[in-house]
């Protein structure tokens, strides 16, 4: 259950509206987390009960009902700067509990557009997370919210894949991709080679923050995300991925709902895999 007070707008916090309005949602403490605003309304077409609003700025919110577990999703928009901001306000709402749920572009030829990818950890190129914490901080999943996504997934029979992928701060250049005129950056592509060869599975923009301010304030998130592009065959094909990916998001909150109710009756905070 969230908190119902409403926050006054001072020069340190900045606009106010999106976080009242959270607020008066009650959101529960599970929260999926797309970029896309209209994403919100689709996963809440998923629910059994739901009830969507409209926030500041073209964010978008929903509460609801799956499978008997009290959900929430929140938009972040696009990019790490844009997710930090949302994430503060979620947080100081009582929210513990984040999965993201996006799209990505994969650096393996052989993960066909429509795949899913769980990103158990992230390279770090956002450009927001640095300010919170030294660059060799660590951006790691919880490993309670991955194996809840792997089960999901596993479960449902969607192809999936579990591994590091990298946050970055640029659609274009960041991810090595021409700009205008057909202008590659330099830092771009030694970044796309470095990457592929590191053995990384995605390019993607909001994971590595929300891992890492996660780790630092001792929550939980994850992340999964729908494959739309693949960098090495050059195709881009949606194929239905954004449709489970967001079913594999609802399906892991409620079996983290089920671990947690089973783990605080046995006194412990953690699962175990007698909770499983």
């Amino acid at each position: 259950m969230t908190s119902q007070s409403t926050e006054t707008a001072t020069a340190n916090t900045g606009d106010r509206r999106r976080i009242n309005a959270l607020a008066a949602l009650n959101l529960p403490r599970y929260v999926l987390l797309p970029g896309d605003p209209e994403r919100v309304d689709f996963m809440a077409s998923q629910w059994e009960t739901s009830e969507v609003i409209a926030l500041p700025r073209g964010y978008r919110a929903a509460v609801g009902t799956y499978k008997g577990v009290r959900i929430g999703a929140v938009s972040t928009m696009m990019g790490a700067p844009s997710l930090d901001i949302v994430l503060a306000d979620l947080v100081k709402l009582g929210i513990d509990t984040f999965i993201r749920v996006g799209t990505c572009g994969t650096l393996k030829e052989d993960i066909e557009p429509g795949s899913l990818i769980i990103n158990d950890a992230s390279v770090r190129l956002d450009g927001t997370s640095h300010f919170y914490v030294r660059n060799e901080f660590p951006a790691v999943a919880s490993h309670e919210v991955t194996f809840a996504l792997v089960d999901a997934a596993a479960t449902n029979g969607f192809s999936h894949r579990v591994g590091t992928g990298a946050t970055t701060g640029s659609f274009i250049a960041g991810q090595g991709r021409p700009g205008f005129n057909g202008y590659v950056a330099p830092e771009g592509e030694r970044i796309l080679e470095e990457m592929k060869r590191a053995g990384v599975l995605n390019f993607e923009m909001e994971t590595a923050a929300l891992l890492t301010l996660a780790r630092i304030y001792g929550l939980r998130a994850g992340a999964i995300c729908s494959v739309i592009a693949n960098r090495i065959t050059g195709v881009w094909d949606e194929s239905g991925g954004v449709a489970r990916a967001c079913l594999v998001g609802a399906e892991a909150i409620r079996r983290l709902a089920e671990w947690d109710q089973r783990a605080g009756e046995a006194g412990r905070t953690l699962i175990t895999a007698t909770d499983v």
